[in-house]
């Protein structure tokens, strides 16, 4: 494990210290000065990275782990139509994560969680069929509030509303399991 790295992320600063996080996660580098090529981005992949790391607000090592991962399998999986897709990302992210953190010495908890968060942060969350734990559901909501607040300005208000009323409904249904 990376204590330094951690501080890194946990301390924002990212920025300051990224030649540091690339010698230490070189997979990361092909992340750097990739063009989305989509009209939801308005950032290459490693700006939008950065955005969404310093995007999440909780000093959690699992989501600021996922949000530096989330989208580092996204050179290796694209496809270039009229507008570049990413199919299949989340899944290529979620097997280099496994490796990165396996090789960094994480624990295998630590691991898993954090392979959860990248694998799911783009799938919309089902209030009515929770896959995980409550907190771990709030740390994904987490990651897809930061991930969604690093598109492009003309692309967040709507994403940002839609998450809004899965909070909501989340709330509601914690809620009405504690009474």
């Amino acid at each position: 494990m990376d204590k330094e790295l951690n501080e890194i992320l946990l301390n924002g600063m990212l920025r300051e210290n990224q030649e540091y996080v690339i010698e230490q996660i070189p997979e990361l580098k092909p992340c750097v000065g990739f063009d989305h090529r989509h009209p939801h981005h308005h950032l290459d992949v490693w700006g939008h990275t950065l955005e969404v790391v310093e995007n999440i607000k909780s000093k959690d090592l699992e989501t600021k782990m996922a949000a530096l991962l989330h989208d580092i399998g996204k050179p290796f999986s694209y496809q270039d139509e009229e507008v570049r897709h990413f199919h299949g990302h989340p899944e290529v992210s979620a097997k280099m994560t496994k490796e990165i953190l396996k090789r960094m010495g994480y624990s295998e908890t630590f691991i898993k969680d954090v392979i959860y968060l990248v694998s799911e942060h783009d799938t919309i969350i089902d209030v009515d069929n929770l896959d995980n734990t409550y907190e771990m559901i709030l740390k994904r909501l987490e990651l897809q509030y930061a991930d969604a607040r690093a598109h492009a300005p003309s692309k967040v208000g709507k994403r940002i509303k839609f998450l809004d009323e899965i909070s909501n409904k989340l709330k509601q249904r914690y809620e009405e399991q504690e009474r």
